[in-house]
């Protein structure tokens, strides 16, 4: 089960022990749509650690600030979603990397073990981290080619719901349409020798991400996971004859 991962949009410590007890070995935080703040992102980020958990960290904005505390804090990469054409992603992303490759502001703490930093340090971490640039609008699209070939971009992440209705084509239903931009998004990573993660709800689109050579997949979100044990329990009960 190395290459799944959940995600995650509140901060509830017991549904990591349980996702780590069952195998589960990587999460996604979502901080855009989620309830996580500062201090519970620090929090939970100092357990996965302890439970050695690899997460990649789905930030507020695609501004320097959400990238660089999400970082700070431990994330081992960030997913920055908004962004727009090559210009505006080489302006966002190199926040995530240190000088010279790119802008992000030291501070000590967890990242460098609370301890002044050897001079390697920094180009260590900008090759531990990883930032996934975020390709859910239509201008994104537009310059996938481009965005993925900036060196402060490590991989793609493909927002498939956003991406269809800034296509124009409302609600996403994995079609035909939509599985040519998530094609187009595979091969502009494959290209560029960098991976790309996508959120697979579904058998059908886990087949498509595993042909499309995806490096990790995203097979359900927190409240998926709650909904459908709370559904199993009740069907049970109902074939049982006891009225839910």
């Amino acid at each position: 089960m190395e290459n799944i991962a959940l995600w995650m949009s509140q901060p509830h410590h017991g549904y990591l022990e349980i996702a780590r007890t069952l195998g589960v070995k990587s999460l996604v935080l979502e901080l855009e749509h989620g309830t996580f703040d500062l201090s519970t992102l620090d929090q939970f980020l100092a357990y996965t650690k302890a439970l050695g958990m690899p997460v990649l960290t789905k930030i507020l904005a695609p501004n320097a600030e959400s990238i660089q505390q999400a970082l700070d804090f431990g994330s081992d990469g960030v997913i920055v979603p908004h962004l727009l054409g090559v210009e505006h992603a080489r302006a966002v992303t190199r926040a995530a990397k240190y000088p010279l490759l790119g802008v992000r502001s030291y501070t000590s703490g967890r990242v460098f073990g609370y301890a002044r930093p050897a001079s390697d340090a920094f180009d260590r971490e900008n090759a531990r981290s990883k930032c996934y640039a975020m390709i859910e609008t239509a201008e994104s699209l537009v310059d996938v080619e481009r965005i993925i070939a900036l060196d402060t971009v490590d991989g793609l992440f493909p927002g498939p719901s956003d991406l269809a209705l800034a296509r124009g084509r409302g609600a996403y239903a994995f079609n035909d349409a939509d599985r040519a931009d998530l094609r187009r998004i595979a091969k502009a990573a494959r290209d560029a020798g960098k991976p790309w993660v996508m959120p697979a709800w579904t058998a059908a689109e886990r087949q498509f991400a595993r042909e499309e050579g995806a490096s990790l997949l995203v097979i359900a979100t927190q409240t998926m996971t709650v909904r459908a044990g709370i559904a199993s329990f009740i069907d049970a009960v109902r074939r049982e004859g006891v009225a839910a």
